[in-house]
């Protein structure tokens, strides 16, 4: 940091901000910002609330005006952040948001790239207090310290960093939607097969090509608690992929598990739009809440029932089934009556190759742009590590 800039609180470069009771004036129509009215991909207010005083919910209590920043005091480091457009001045937002409105001396645009840095990010992960609404004080936000240069240099700043986190995000859209692009290649390949009716195809059941044979076990006894255990947050959703395996002993499992060996398909039943599906090449245990799929021979290939389980048609099928309140599950009879029509054994092979190396190559694609993705991240750290240190 140079010697000439500044040191304070952020309290003390803040001018105070009001609060008010709408419900005290019932026929005054507001717009109303909720926490969720803020994306943290975009960074605006994407949405508001039409409402009237007396119907102001308890928490539509700070009036907000334009430039003013606002900031999710509840998960903190999911980074809700927003600047107050010029439509929304003096309109209301949720206590569950810290006002920022900075005095003459700091431009508002300063501070709001301030607080994306990732030591004020990492304070307020480590401020943050609360199990299942994890929140921070408007008092810690105003005891961050923030250091700035003079005004002119504080506006030299913000116009590098306006326009090179322009450019980040024009790339990072791009990237994105490449992702997106070699995802929805895959699929829609997969998806034309599975809803294709061929010559010599036959229309089939679930329940007439693959069952569950496997019993629950105690993962605890000598046999078992060594084995890998598999539950729905080791795959990865659409990859087939498994992450983070331990053993039963690793876990402290008590509760029954299914056992499952080489020869299976594991479809998690679990909010099914998850798309969470696995080949696994060793034996082991899975969650009672995964279906540990046995094919019939000579009916299906393991391969091609690993792949329509991963189709559109079926995992429609499955959301349709398991809409539910609380935790979407598909069971087993539903399941077992979603209908496919078939190809001969060979033809299974050779439409399991082809989806393979697609498969494979759409992998590689999405690794490459989420490295790029990743690479545009610490490009925005990097550059705000340079601005707020006094070398930009």
């Amino acid at each position: 940091m140079k010697a000439d800039w500044q040191v304070k609180k952020l309290g003390d470069v803040l001018q105070k901000t009001e609060t008010i009771n709408p419900s005290q004036s019932p026929e005054w129509m507001f717009n109303y910002i909720d926490v969720s009215s803020v994306s943290n991909s975009t960074f605006q207010i994407e949405e508001t609330q039409r409402i009237k005083g007396s119907a102001a919910p308890s928490r539509a209590r700070k009036v907000v005006k334009e430039n003013d920043i606002i900031f999710a005091t509840i998960r903190p480091t999911l980074q809700r952040i927003a600047i107050v457009p010029e439509h929304l001045d003096k309109q209301i937002c949720s206590t569950g948001y810290f006002v920022i409105r900075p005095k003459p001396e700091i431009n508002n645009r300063f501070i709001f790239y301030f607080l994306f840095t990732e030591k004020f990010t990492k304070n307020m992960g480590i401020l943050q207090k609360g199990a299942s609404y994890p929140a921070v004080t408007d008092g810690d936000i105003k005891a961050q310290i923030i250091p700035f240069p003079s005004l002119h240099e504080q506006h030299r700043i913000v116009a590098i960093l306006d326009q090179a986190f322009a450019g980040i995000a024009t790339a990072k859209a791009n990237a994105e939607q490449n992702l997106k692009n070699a995802r929805a290649l895959f699929e829609s390949h997969l998806q034309s097969v599975f809803t294709e009716r061929g010559e010599g195809w036959v229309e089939k059941k679930l329940g007439d090509i693959c069952s569950i044979t496997s019993r629950l076990v105690d993962p605890r006894k000598d046999n078992f608690i060594d084995l890998i255990h598999v539950g729905a947050g080791n795959i990865e959703s659409k990859k087939g992929c498994f992450v983070d395996l331990k053993t039963a002993r690793e876990e402290g499992l008590i509760s029954g598990k299914f056992l499952f060996d080489k020869s299976m398909v594991l479809y998690s039943k679990i909010r099914p739009y998850l798309m969470k599906v696995a080949r696994p090449d060793f034996n082991g245990l899975c969650s009672a809440d995964m279906y540990p799929l046995m094919p019939f021979p000579n009916e299906i290939t393991r391969d091609y029932l690993f792949h329509l389980l991963l189709c559109k048609s079926f995992t429609d099928y499955a959301v349709q089934g398991s809409a539910r309140a609380g935790m979407p599950k598909v069971n087993r009879e539903y399941l077992f009556e979603y209908r496919s029509w078939l190809p001969d054994l060979k033809n299974q092979v050779q439409f399991t190759l082809q989806f393979d190396t697609l498969h494979k190559e759409t992998q590689h694609l999405e690794s490459i742009y989420q490295r790029k993705l990743t690479a545009l991240d610490d490009l925005k750290k990097s550059l705000l590590n340079q601005a707020f240190s006094g070398n930009l």
